[in-house]
């Protein structure tokens, strides 16, 4: 009976918290489990300038809005300096705006759009409610997540350009409820549009037109494996090209790959590309057991024959494999640089703070892949998209790649 009154009187008193409290409690929460559980919170920044900004945000909660509160924890979190340590809204109701675009060629291209602005399909964006896409570019650098290098800054800021909350949050929009978005055609034709954030269930609703790259001879099998995983033999080449844009699991991965060396056999392959330029991570040891299956295939010409593709969406595990597979398979690594580096603070988990419900990933290991700290995985041979490639639906990292080969 004591006992039930007592957990009624602290219920009623955590109840009467205001959001002040509650938020300062959450930013409190936010240092104590990130020095508890970071392998090396204060390994960029140090502990006394990170507290001096984190009591600013706590002093001034009472202020800000929620989303307010949140560019300055994303903020403060960006100058831990490691991709994995981050504010996730994973837990968050967020509004998107009805159109990807990726910067090509030096400039924000729209890539996907909801039908009903199919107009704007390749176009280049240029402001967001009369504000330059530079200076829009400058300010969410600063606040992007799970950034590691410039690689990966540049994919993050594209990801968040559409994020409605944290557009306004930013005073880059000027409401909650509808943007001006302006483009310009290859033509040099000005348009204008006026979007309105969707929910995640209306963004999944939506019919979307889409630029979609490739290269002919490599099709995806009508019944793959994974959608994310899956190879196919070039045509007219002795060469398997495997899509590894994502992990099964160690089970899954085990028959994966023993089905792997018997098309490479039976195919009488020479020469193997993996494309990990989609990848965003997983568990790098599954990613071995491919290295290490590959590694049973006599046919294959292991002085010149395995090409990895990486770019700027590679990251965490898929950049530790590209590491990994140069000094295992004697690979070439072709593209771009990876978004996260070989040699720094990975293997990620997280935790949600108790108000707001925010999950905030921490880095619980350091690697050490490369002797030499690079930003991001070198390519030997360095080929970015081509705006004029990209425009009709040509690959022409990969195409490059195989002309190579074939010669």
């Amino acid at each position: 009976m004591y006992f039930f009154v007592l957990v009624l009187l602290v219920n009623a008193v955590f109840s009467q918290e205001s959001r002040t409290d509650k938020w300062q409690n959450d930013l409190a929460f936010y240092q104590k489990e990130l020095q508890k559980r970071h392998i090396d919170v204060y390994h960029k920044i140090d502990k006394q300038s990170f507290e001096n900004e984190l009591n600013l945000i706590y002093s001034t909660v009472e202020n800000r809005t929620d989303w307010e509160i949140v560019v300055e924890l994303m903020r403060l979190t960006r100058k831990i300096g490691d991709g994995h340590t981050s504010v996730s809204l994973a837990n968050w109701e967020t509004h998107y705006f009805p159109i990807e675009v990726k910067k090509i060629s030096d400039q924000w291209r729209v890539v996907k759009v909801s039908e009903e602005y199919a107009s704007v399909l390749g176009a280049t964006l240029t402001k967001i409610d009369g504000k330059p896409i530079r200076e829009i570019e400058q300010e969410l650098s600063a606040v992007a997540q799970f950034v590691e290098n410039e690689h990966s800054e540049v994919v993050r800021i594209g990801e968040n350009l559409p994020l409605s909350e944290l557009l306004y949050a930013m005073r880059i929009t000027k409401r909650t409820d509808e943007a001006q978005f302006q483009f310009v055609t290859d033509a040099g034709k000005e348009l204008n549009l006026v979007l309105k954030p969707l929910s995640q269930s209306e963004l999944k609703s939506q019919k979307y037109k889409e630029l979609k790259i490739g290269v002919p001879g490599i099709e995806k099998p009508d019944i793959p494996d994974f959608d994310f995983l899956w190879f196919t033999q070039v045509e007219g080449t002795a060469i398997t090209y495997i899509r590894f844009d994502s992990y099964p699991s160690f089970e899954e991965m085990m028959p994966f790959a023993e089905k792997l060396v018997g098309f490479i056999m039976q195919s009488q392959s020479r020469q193997v590309i993996i494309d990990l330029r989609n990848n965003g991570g997983g568990d790098l040891y599954i990613g071995l057991i491919m290295a290490n299956a590959l590694n049973m295939v006599d046919e294959i010409d292991w002085k010149n024959g395995i090409y990895v593709l990486s770019g700027g969406i590679t990251f965490s595990a898929g950049a530790s494999n590209v590491a990994l597979f140069r000094e295992l398979l004697n690979a070439k690594i072709v593209g771009m640089p990876t978004g996260s580096n070989p040699t720094g603070y990975q293997d990620m988990d997280a935790f949600d703070l108790p108000y707001s419900t925010l999950r905030i990933t921490y880095s619980k290991r350091l690697f050490r892949i490369q002797e030499t700290a690079t930003e991001g995985v070198q390519p030997d041979f360095f080929i970015d998209y081509s705006w004029d490639s990209y425009a009709n639906g040509v690959d022409n990292v990969l195409s490059e790649l195989l002309s190579i080969l074939k010669q």
